[in-house]
C-alpha cells in the first residue's frame, strides 16, 4: 500500500541558506583606516606636484641673445610761420550737360539686342516656353504665344545647346526664352 506524502512547499528553498551571524560588537565602526588612507593619498599627490613644479623652475631660461635698448627719438615738424596770402577770385567754368543718347526703339535693329524689343516667331503657331532660367530644366512659367512682342533684358546665355535671352511680357512677367524663337523687332 502507498503511504501519503506531503509535498514540498513552493515557498520554500530546497537548499535552506545558514544562518547568517551579525556582528553585535559596535553599532557604527570608526573609519580609522580610511582616514589613514585618504591622508596618505594627499600627501603622494602633493609630493608629486612639488616634484613638477620644481622640474619647471629648474630650467635654464631660454636664450635670446644679447638685448639692445630701442631709442626713439620724438621730434615735431617745425610749424610754418604765418604769411599773408592774397585771396584771388578764379573764374569757374560752368559745367555743362551733356545728355546720354537714348536708343530708338521704334526701328527694329538687325539682331537679338538687350534694351530692344523682339516678337516670338518660328514657332509654328505653338508659342515659345518662358522659363524661369536659362535651361530646359527650369520651371516653365507660361507660354508666350507666336506673335508676341516682348523686352529684352539680359543675355545671350548659353546652355542645353541653345542660347537665351532674359524677356520682359506685357505684364511684367520676366523669364528666359531660347533665342531661335525670339526675332528683332520695333518697340509696340
Amino acid at each position: 500500500m502507498a503511504r501519503y506524502q506531503i509535498p514540498p512547499d513552493p515557498r520554500k528553498p530546497e537548499n535552506p541558506e545558514r544562518p547568517r551571524h551579525q556582528r553585535h560588537d559596535q553599532a557604527e565602526p570608526v573609519p580609522w583606516l580610511w582616514l589613514g588612507l585618504g591622508l596618505v593619498v594627499t600627501l603622494i599627490a602633493i609630493a608629486i606636484a612639488y616634484n613638477v613644479a620644481a622640474t619647471f623652475l629648474a630650467r635654464s631660461p631660454l636664450d635670446v641673445g644679447p638685448l639692445e635698448p630701442t631709442i626713439i627719438v620724438l621730434t615735431a615738424p617745425p610749424s610754418p610761420m604765418p604769411t599773408a596770402t592774397r585771396q584771388t577770385i578764379l573764374p569757374t567754368a560752368v559745367p555743362t550737360f551733356t545728355p546720354i543718347p537714348t536708343p530708338d526703339n521704334a526701328i527694329a535693329p538687325e539682331e537679338l539686342t538687350i534694351g530692344f524689343y523682339a516678337q516670338v516667331a518660328n514657332t509654328e503657331g505653338t508659342g515659345v516656353r518662358v522659363r524661369g532660367g536659362p535651361s530646359v530644366n527650369n520651371i516653365s512659367l507660361l507660354v508666350a504665344p507666336e506673335g508676341t512682342v516682348v523686352l529684352i533684358l539680359n543675355g545671350p546665355t548659353e546652355s542645353d545647346g541653345f542660347l537665351w535671352w532674359q524677356v520682359q511680357l506685357e505684364d511684367d512677367t520676366e523669364g528666359w526664352a531660347v533665342g531661335d524663337f525670339l526675332e528683332p523687332a520695333a518697340a509696340p
